[in-house]
């Protein structure tokens, strides 16, 4: 079954070769995703304790190292997927519990406690074309493209070669830097109890005792090693999830809430990143080094802070990053604010990756039900670049990771930023107002007022060291 949508039999996959079947329905289904569909990245999910919103607080280091303040400068080989060396999946016990709430809404009161952010009202956060009678298979990369027996990935200990296969996109497989499928299906089941149901509904789905999660988590544990029962519960969860889908109850939930949790937001880059970017990221080790064209990310929990937290984007505003690398921050910007989200990157290798990840993360909204900004990615130099000199004169924040620009193209920037409008707040990793406050014609002194600030270890990929980074406001 798709996260929300059509339900598939449970086949097992010959030793060899990928077989997808779907079941076609008699009546038509409304689409969103099911728990075979996507994909998070095994090293940061806890299946067994809820989600944190900062689900990805540190990513597999970049192909192209950055030289930084705190850490020597280094190579380093990017992975596809970090992930704990095991030997098969691990689980441990849910300890926590969530308190009971006397709001006479605990679903609303719930989101508004997910992360304290302001509610942007006008952020309308169902697909168009979801939940709709005109059910489409999804144009997705499946999972079982990139971890399967066919790419020797070994099975998952005590499974059976006819329990393989457990849905259309997953076989249950597990290697590291590659795919933990046990884990995957857990976290999808997660975020959906706590994206788009109740309280009440979500029991059955993420209870610590008897529910369809606590059900799987206890039959692939080293106690049971039982597969048969974890292909029940995950047959038992999407019958359930398709029944809340039909009745309209999923529908009804998405349109109450006006933002996406961070923990489900991080859990759709991710799908995006690792079927798109990761087994490709090869690509990006390509640039002359000492030239400006320096790669490295901001991952999800510094983009959520400076997004969230501190310019305090809403829906209605303009977002444009300037050497956009693979359009991570775009997209994240997209999905998690629903702005309008510009990127500008001039690495050929790059640019495929980012349209590459565009395509897969517009399937995979409306496999989720939900809808993004608009997202715009220009080819090109972005100091000559028409369209974002001029959608420069709307922007209400921009990103510009300079930590290894040069001098030269710092002062480019500091000319284009005389066109932004006042108020406009510029992110960036290195500061353009001169520590001598009192040089001739410095034009950052005159139209930035400049705050600093430190974000966390393992919050950019580069360096597992914290570091600093700067918030420019302009004044006039």
């Amino acid at each position: 079954m798709g996260v929300f949508g059509q339900k598939s039999k449970l086949k097992a996959a010959p030793a060899v070769m990928r077989v997808e079947k779907v079941v076609v329905p008699s009546k038509p289904r409304p689409s969103l995703i099911t728990s075979s569909s996507a994909r998070a990245s095994s090293a940061h999910l806890t299946p067994s304790k809820r989600l944190s919103p900062n689900l990805r607080t540190s990513r597999p280091k970049s192909a192209s190292p950055y030289p930084s303040s705190d850490e020597p400068r280094v190579e380093r080989k990017r992975k596809a997927v970090s992930s704990t060396p095991r030997d098969s999946p691990a689980f441990g016990n849910d300890t926590e519990s969530e308190d009971d709430d006397d709001d006479d809404d605990p679903f609303r009161k719930r989101m508004r406690r997910s992360d304290g952010r302001l509610v942007d009202v006008n952020r309308k956060l169902r697909h168009k074309k979801a939940f709709s009678d005109d059910t489409r298979k999804p144009n997705i990369i499946h999972a079982a493209d990139i971890a399967s027996r066919a790419t020797k990935c070994p099975p998952i200990p005590g499974t059976k070669e006819n329990e393989v296969a457990i849905e259309v996109q997953y076989e249950l497989v597990w290697q590291k830097d590659k795919i933990d499928a046990v884990k995957d299906i857990l976290a999808i089941i997660e975020c959906v109890a706590e994206t788009y149901l109740t309280d009440a509904d979500s029991r059955v789905f993420i209870d610590h005792n008897m529910s369809f999660r606590r059900q799987m988590e206890r039959a692939v544990s080293e106690k049971y090693r039982d597969v048969s029962a974890f292909r029940a519960a995950l047959d038992s969860y999407n019958t359930k999830l398709l029944e809340l889908v039909e009745n309209g109850t999923v529908a009804k939930h998405l349109d109450r809430i006006h933002h996406l949790p961070s923990s489900l937001v991080s859990l759709i880059l991710t799908q995006v990143y690792d079927r798109t970017v990761a087994p490709k990221v090869e690509m990006l080790t390509k640039y002359d080094a000492g030239s400006d064209n320096v790669y490295g990310e901001l991952l999800h929990p510094f983009v959520t802070k400076i997004l969230v937290e501190q310019t305090k984007m809403t829906s209605d505003q303009v977002f444009i990053d300037l050497g956009s690398g693979v359009g991570n921050v775009v997209l994240q910007a997209a999905l998690e604010i629903g702005c309008r989200s510009y990127g500008c990157e001039m690495m050929e290798n790059a640019c495929n990756l980012a349209e590459a990840q565009e395509k897969e993360f517009r399937a995979r909204c409306l496999l989720w039900g939900v809808a993004p900004g608009r997202v715009h990615l220009e080819r090109g130099d972005f100091r000559t670049s028409a369209k974002i000199l001029e959608k420069l004169k709307e922007a209400d924040v921009v990103l510009v990771n300079n930590k290894a620009f040069t001098s030269t193209l710092n002062d480019a920037l500091i000319n284009m930023f005389l066109d932004l409008k006042k108020g406009c707040k510029i992110i960036s990793l290195k500061s353009f107002v001169h520590d001598n406050k009192t040089a001739v014609n410095d034009v950052a002194t005159s139209i930035l007022d400049v705050e600093y600030f430190r974000y966390h270890e393992n919050w950019v990929s580069w360096t597992g060291s914290d570091g600093e980074y700067y918030i420019s406001t302009k004044k006039k």
